[in-house]
């Protein structure tokens, strides 16, 4: 089923890289733009998205004698779960956070920051990887990394049209020429839209990843707490970086603005931790 969701993701993308491309170079020129910049971003997403996401961030590899700690619950979480061992990564941020790559179990990575490591107690740190192991296991990290490489060249190309709207754009239309309409639409609607089609994906993927975590560790009242004091450090100490890949972040990169929630890329916290706090009592229970 989510591989059925990856291709239906990037099938629509790509459609929208297209139409973009041809409403605003215009002709077949724009098609064929379009088209060569689809298949680069999705053959490029799929083989590399791993080290794309990975080098974004200046992450860099972690030994198990560099950091047997880390190392050791990584190798442990992943025994349980039932997938091949990682790629461990440490990002040299103080900001906290973290994130899973790969286009399958077998080419996964796993990255978290210095800030994430010297923040959270073990449990929490445990609940934070294990949340991200979820989303190797469910294989989310593939359509994430597509969603975020596809839609950072969507917000690529809009760039590239504004400054040529700025430095000698004309407001004259040919009849094979650039749409002047078309390009102020893209400009506005294009990064958007790309926003929202994420949120189709990346809001459910992160209920199902807490509840996947929880249930590998047995321990849902860490992850929230994790979350909560995620959330608190990322208003203090937000994490710079390409804005396209924090659906891939356990914890959105940015602190909330007002109306800003209802394009986040990720659930609200409260939400989370009250479902993370109900599947506890549920344990309890049973």
């Amino acid at each position: 089923m989510n591989q059925f969701k990856t291709l239906a993701l990037l099938s629509v993308l790509s459609a929208l890289l297209i139409s973009i491309s041809y409403y605003t170079i215009g002709g077949t020129g724009g098609v064929i733009i379009g088209v060569a910049i689809a298949a680069m971003t999705n053959l490029g997403s799929w083989f590399y998205s791993d080290k794309i996401a990975l080098a974004a961030h200046q992450a860099q590899p972690v030994s198990k004698e560099a950091e047997p700690a880390l190392y050791a619950m990584v190798e442990k979480l992943a025994a349980k779960a039932d997938i091949p061992m990682p790629g461990v990564y440490i990002l040299p941020t103080q900001s906290a956070n973290a994130f899973a790559t790969g286009r399958d179990p077998e080419h996964a990575a796993v990255a978290v920051t210095q800030g994430i490591m010297a923040m959270l107690s073990r449990d929490e740190l445990e609940g934070v990887i294990a949340h991200e192991l979820s989303h190797i296991m469910n294989r989310d990290t593939l359509t994430q990394a597509v969603a975020a490489t596809i839609a950072g060249a969507i917000s690529f190309l809009a760039q590239m049209l504004q400054y040529s709207m700025w430095f000698g754009g004309s407001n004259s239309r040919e009849d094979n020429g650039p749409n002047p309409i078309a390009l102020m639409a893209t400009l506005i609607l294009a990064p958007m839209a790309a926003t929202v089609i994420q949120l189709g994906i990346s809001r459910t993927r992160e209920f199902a990843a807490d509840a996947g975590a929880a249930q590998l560790t047995g321990n849902p009242r860490a992850l929230a707490n994790a979350l909560q004091r995620l959330e608190a450090s990322a208003k203090k100490m937000p994490m710079t970086g390409n804005p396209a890949y924090e659906p891939l972040m356990i914890m959105h990169a940015v602190p909330k603005q007002m109306f800003s929630g209802l394009f986040s890329t990720h659930p609200a916290t409260d939400l989370r931790v009250e479902r993370l706090m109900a599947l506890e009592q549920e344990v309890a229970t049973a």
